[in-house]
């Protein structure tokens, strides 16, 4: 459910609602995935969406980051980021933990 705020005269709605369980930023692509993925399964993406980061950023850097990423806004881009970081040294585990998820009889078209 989503809060009114009030700040400076203006209003606007904050987002806390938590996470369904399915991972946020649907574009993203390959290992930004799974830095999302990680960071869902420790438990990094639960709760309300209160935290406000923000900073001004070269938009060559944003466009770019975004078109490496997959990602398409800002919020969905510093999430990204935010959780590659925080999971960068279990990406290595975690990819190694996947090992023999896929079924062997999954037709790979090789």
């Amino acid at each position: 459910m989503a809060s009114v705020l009030k700040k400076r005269g203006a209003v606007r709605q904050a987002d806390t609602r938590g996470v369904s369980g399915e991972i946020p930023a649907k574009g993203v692509s390959g290992r930004f995935r799974d830095a999302l993925a990680i960071a869902q399964q420790a438990g990094l993406l639960r709760g309300g969406r209160t935290k406000i980061v923000r900073g001004r950023m070269p938009n060559a850097l944003v466009q770019k980051a975004k078109a490496s990423s997959g990602v398409h806004s800002d919020t969905e881009l510093i999430e990204v980021a935010l959780a590659n970081l925080a999971v960068a040294d279990e990406y290595p585990a975690w990819l190694l933990s996947q090992r023999g998820t896929v079924s062997k009889d999954t037709d790979l078209e090789f």
